[in-house]
């Protein structure tokens, strides 16, 4: 394993600590409204300290791109590295104590995704991945499921929970999607959505308005594991957009044929 991708692995592992003894006692957490429908505990914010000072503390000169904290620039050749972290991804599922959430950690150097990890501190799944040398759970090597007929297709998603803007064209396309799959699933944590894609769990996945940390670690996992993803346009802005179109390659493609018809101008910015 890459020493940077142990790091990551180490830090997850850590946070995964915080939030199971946090997850016995959740009556009471300190719990903070950001924003409508979008919740931070404290859990969330003592899960992202111990990431940054496991990456920081080997890696000193790094930057770090994360939910709570926001970004944290470090001058000279180094900066070149961004961490990208979610420390609580699935925070209501948490707070509810509905076992489905995760820690993604992701590196980017110069702006290309490079490792990754996903980590399920309830199943104890540790998704990893590097670019160039595959993805894998558990360190067994994973792949993208191999059916190649969306009707019979199982696809992620996620909801429009705290920004509806694009909420016709969402719903739009969920309609569409329900006829002609095998059906539609939203657990509530986009960075297993994607892990589990990878591993060939579901066939392929669309969201909008997502952030960055949401789906780094996700991404890259799907990417080595042999999926390809693009933003509404058919583009790589995925990351920026937060608009992201996931799947198998037959599948990847059936999607973006249904979705495009129903893709505003908004949606392809």
């Amino acid at each position: 394993m890459h020493p940077m991708l142990n790091t990551a692995v180490k830090a997850a592992r850590r946070a995964s600590a915080i939030i199971t003894r946090g997850s016995l006692d959740l009556d009471r957490l300190v719990v903070r409204n950001k924003r409508d429908n979008d919740y931070v505990s404290e859990i969330d914010q003592k899960a992202e300290e111990a990431i940054i000072d496991t990456l920081l503390t080997a890696y000193p000169r790094h930057s770090i791109l994360a939910e709570e904290s926001g970004v944290t620039e470090n001058a000279g050749e180094a900066s070149e590295y961004q961490w990208i972290i979610d420390p609580l991804d699935g925070t209501t599922n948490f707070l509810h104590g509905f076992p489905q959430y995760a820690i993604s950690i992701a590196l980017r150097h110069q702006g290309v995704l490079q490792h990754a990890v996903v980590y399920d501190p309830v199943r104890n799944e540790l998704f990893t991945a590097s670019r160039g040398a595959g993805a894998f759970l558990n360190e067994r090597r994973i792949r993208v499921a191999s059916r190649d007929k969306l009707l019979g297709a199982l696809i992620g998603t996620g909801f429009p929970y705290h920004d509806f803007q694009h909420l016709e064209a969402y719903t739009a396309i969920f309609r569409d999607l329900v006829q002609r799959t095998s059906g539609l699933r939203r657990p509530g944590s986009a960075a297993l959505d994607l892990a589990w894609l990878a591993c060939g769990r579901t066939d392929g996945f669309f969201e909008v308005g997502l952030n960055p940390w949401d789906i780094a670690g996700g991404c890259l996992l799907v990417l080595e594991a042999g999926g390809l993803i693009s933003d509404f346009g058919g583009k790589e802005g995925y990351l920026d957009s937060g608009h992201i179109i996931a799947g198998s390659p037959k599948i990847f493609a059936q999607l973006l044929q249904v979705i495009t018809p129903h893709v505003t101008p908004e949606l392809r910015a």
